[in-house]
């Protein structure tokens, strides 16, 4: 995420500094001082974690702003090994910032991702398919397949505009504007749009503290007021999921009432940062990719941070994920998408 964000969303804020004085404006004495003790290590959780860290799931990762390296990767784990991974240059060719974000694999093994800059479809073989580059002032943040065959994007500019495309021909399907408080500040506009199994547009309004949820002809038909949301996604049960700024999910039920609540106070051993895509297994566990960039100034201390934990419907941490070292480096998390969940991507079989 572009340093951007913070400003914007969270307002501004200063870093303070305790002095200690010394008695009767005496300068202390250093000559005979004692060496300083070392900084302890920056530590945001415990040294065991649970779970079986790579190897809990099949999966497919990618995220956002790994400021420390000059490419951007996203990765795909299956039987507790990195076995494929695809990378782009942090900055494209025009020197503009990258951002891998909301990415998902098909049933084909193809992976519909999205850069900041445009969006792409990759083979296994990697072989780039379809390509959309984002026009000049705007970003693309979200994207998800519709079929084999079409995609839904949302395209932050002025007008932020969600667009149904095909693939195979670029025929445009659908072209519907989203309402914006600031639509000259595109990078804040929108991260996560889904299209739901009703045939509504769920849109998490990440600069206007709202979830809204739209018809075909672009009527708001549902609302929920929240801090910086995120991600929304509806689930089967009818409620909606929502990542909440910083590190809240919420959900929430058709009358806008929260009937389960995940946050720092459930789990004070782990710290949280943003969180940002949260997705409902199969189980009943939900998924969160915990963002840790923003808070955790110096990358030296990211290894300490979880990038992902797996939480149960009573709030026991089952999987906590901290993958920073060498060859299984994953970087920070913004996308991930379990590969052992049944159902289909493409048909909006998972809840994510």
């Amino acid at each position: 995420m572009h340093p951007s964000f913070l400003p914007l969303l969270l307002g501004a804020y200063a870093p303070f500094a305790i002095g200690i004085g010394s008695s009767a404006g005496v300068p202390p004495s250093t000559t005979n001082a004692p060496p300083a003790a070392p900084t302890p290590p920056v530590s945001y959780a415990p040294d065991i974690l649970p779970g079986q860290g790579l190897a809990q799931h099949d999966f497919l990762y990618t995220g956002e702003w790994d400021h420390r390296k000059p490419d951007q990767t996203i990765f795909v784990v299956r039987g507790g090994k990195i076995v494929w991974t695809y990378s782009i240059p942090i900055k494209d060719a025009a020197g503009t910032l990258q951002e891998l974000g909301d990415a998902t694999m098909l049933s084909n093994g193809n992976i519909l991702f999205c850069r900041k800059v445009g969006a792409s479809e990759i083979t296994p073989d990697k072989k780039i398919v379809w390509d959309y580059p984002a026009p000049a002032g705007t970003e693309i943040h979200s994207v998800q397949p519709l079929g084999l065959d079409r995609v839904l994007m949302v395209v932050n500019g002025n007008p932020a505009r969600l667009l149904i495309l095909e693939t195979k021909t670029g025929k445009v399907d659908k072209q519907m504007d989203l309402p914006t408080p600031h639509p000259l500040k595109t990078h804040l506009q929108f991260r996560r749009v889904r299209l739901t199994k009703s045939g509504t547009f769920l849109a998490a309004h990440l600069d206007d503290n709202r979830v809204d949820e739209y018809d075909q002809s672009g009527k708001t038909v549902w609302s929920f007021a929240t801090p910086g949301p995120w991600s929304a996604v509806r689930l089967k049960n009818g409620n909606t999921l929502i990542t909440s700024y910083p590190s809240s999910v919420l959900e929430v039920n058709p009358q806008g009432r929260i009937v389960w609540q995940f946050s720092q106070k459930d789990a004070p051993e782990i710290k949280f940062f943003i969180f940002q895509e949260a997705g409902r297994l199969a189980n009943g566990n939900t998924v969160i990719c915990n963002w840790c960039p923003a808070h955790v100034k110096d990358p030296k201390n990211w290894p300490s941070t979880v990038q992902v934990i797996e939480v149960t419907p009573d709030k026991k941490i089952v999987w906590a994920l901290r993958s920073w070292e060498g060859t299984t480096d994953l970087g920070p998390a913004s996308s991930i998408q379990l590969l052992d969940e049944p159902g289909l991507a493409e048909n909006g079989d998972l809840q994510r």
